[in-house]
């Protein structure tokens, strides 16, 4: 018998599965449920959700649809971007990125609605249950959460239409028969995975695409954009001053007509099996570039190498959910300090999905052609010096030569 829940709040999606997941709990726990769909840019009419939650008894009090692009994009796309995280050298991790805030607003409106229990319709083989609920806890401690893919007998698509049917759940078209994969988008990015997709040695089916033009289809001619930073986050387009969603929308619109941000990918969940996804991050795919460009001439060596050194364990913590964390607190406290000068323009080529860096500036550059140059340097720089210096640095060697000669 389940466990006494007065009421729960459950990140509602208006879809099959959560349109079920609703019905579930109020016939499992006898509860009150309360519904929280977030508008994080994916694209979809979120209003539907609304009316499918109020025909299936949802008070219209109790139905929450929250605007958070500007917030995901300031406070958790942005901070991320700082850091150049990728997980395992290549996901831009759209999907993982989202999770902690949908779980922080969750929670938010289980304190407002004085619910007992959350509830989410994340699978029991996949990443999101996990981000979801370290979220939930480290937020809330106390706070029930409910997975009902861990606990119900409804195992496959055939039987969620079987029980969406039996209580009346309207049930579109396109969802009925399997679906050929899966999707999640946001604002960041768009992934795709399952089905037609299992197979890592099957090419990418092109109707998977939604993001992006093929890049073999974009334009023939090469665009060239500017973008700006102030201290680590961008800030214009071509001159253009831009809220963060709105900058990365504009980014988003002018990677998907040149094809870029295309990723086929086999990932380690952390659940530990391996996962073939694909990923399209047209606007995160420019911005990634272009901050490393103006990095290249704003961050000392010791700063930047260290970043680098930093970025692959955090973005294992945003990968596995760990968000909320002292070590990813951390971490970003050393990032965004390094970020205090990281300002400037950098220019950007876009050609049939490719992004290349032709140029960068900073009125806080640490480039100096008068140092660099190959012609004279006027005394800036005395190449005499080199000889101590590689001296100096050879001595272990020399003294371990001398030893195992």
């Amino acid at each position: 018998m389940a466990e006494s829940i007065n009421r729960v709040v459950l990140a509602y999606s208006g879809g099959l599965d959560t349109s079920v997941i609703l019905k579930w709990l109020q016939q499992e726990y006898n509860c009150e449920v309360v519904t929280f769909t977030a508008d994080l840019g994916q694209g979809e009419e979120l209003e539907p959700a609304r009316k499918k939650a109020e025909l299936m008894g949802i008070k219209p009090e109790h139905i929450f649809i929250d605007d958070l692009r500007e917030e995901f994009v300031r406070d958790f796309v942005f901070p991320m971007m700082r850091s150049n995280a990728l997980y395992e050298g290549l996901y831009l991790l759209g999907t993982s990125i989202a999770r902690p805030l949908i779980a922080k607003r969750q929670i938010e409106i289980a304190k407002m609605v004085n619910a007992d229990a959350v509830s989410h319709g994340a699978t029991g083989k996949g990443n999101d249950q996990v981000r979801f609920e370290l979220g939930y806890y480290a937020l809330q401690p106390d706070i029930k959460v409910i997975a009902p893919w861990r606990e119900w007998d409804l195992t496959s698509r055939t039987a969620l239409i079987a029980f969406a049917e039996q209580h009346q759940i309207p049930v579109p078209k396109d969802k009925r028969g399997e679906s050929p994969f899966s999707t999640d988008a946001n604002l960041l990015h768009t992934s795709s995975e399952g089905k037609v997709l299992e197979d890592p040695w099957d090419e990418v089916p092109d109707y998977v695409f939604s993001r992006t033009v093929n890049p073999e289809d974009a334009p023939d001619t090469p665009q060239v954009i500017t973008v700006a930073f102030e201290r680590g986050d961008a800030v214009a387009v071509d001159g253009e001053g831009m809220s963060p969603a709105t900058l990365l929308a504009k980014l988003n619109e002018l990677g998907r007509a040149h094809g870029i941000g295309r990723l086929d990918l086999v990932e380690n969940r952390f659940v530990g099996m391996k996962s073939r996804g694909m990923y399209e991050t047209p606007g995160g795919t420019i911005l990634h570039a272009a901050h490393r460009a103006i990095e290249q001439i704003t961050l000392d060596r010791g700063a930047a190498h260290l970043k680098d050194e930093l970025a692959p364990r955090y973005a294992e913590l945003v990968y596995n959910g760990f968000w909320f964390s002292p070590e990813r607190q951390m971490l970003q406290a050393a990032i965004d300090h390094s970020q205090h000068k990281v300002s400037g323009e950098v220019r950007l080529k876009l050609y049939k999905g490719g992004v290349h860096v032709i140029g960068r500036r900073s009125p806080n550059s640490l480039y100096s052609e008068k140092v660099v140059t190959f012609e004279d340097d006027q005394g800036a720089y005395d190449q005499r010096d080199a000889a101590g210096f590689i001296k100096l640095n050879a001595l272990r060697l020399r003294l371990l030569g001398r030893r195992d000669r």
